[in-house]
């Protein structure tokens, strides 16, 4: 026989709205770090490729997952 702990609806509720809140927060700080470096007219083409390269690798180091390869075509 088991038991089941019926979770109220609006505990439900305030928790999804946390993840969600906590999951936007947490773009918004990577997408500024790409758009700050796009938008810094002291670095040069290349430049920015190696500074979105570090916030990506930075990403995966604070993550701790690799990101999905695309496969080429």
């Amino acid at each position: 026989m088991s038991t089941t702990t019926l979770v109220p609806k609006e505990i439900v509720k305030v928790l999804a709205l946390e993840i969600a809140g906590g999951v936007d927060r947490a773009v918004e700080h990577w997408m500024g770090q790409i758009d700050d470096v796009l938008s810094d007219r002291e670095l040069t083409s290349l430049g920015r490729l190696y500074a979105i390269k570090g916030i990506v690798e930075r990403y995966k180091d604070v993550t701790g997952k690799e990101l999905a390869r695309v496969p080429e075509a």
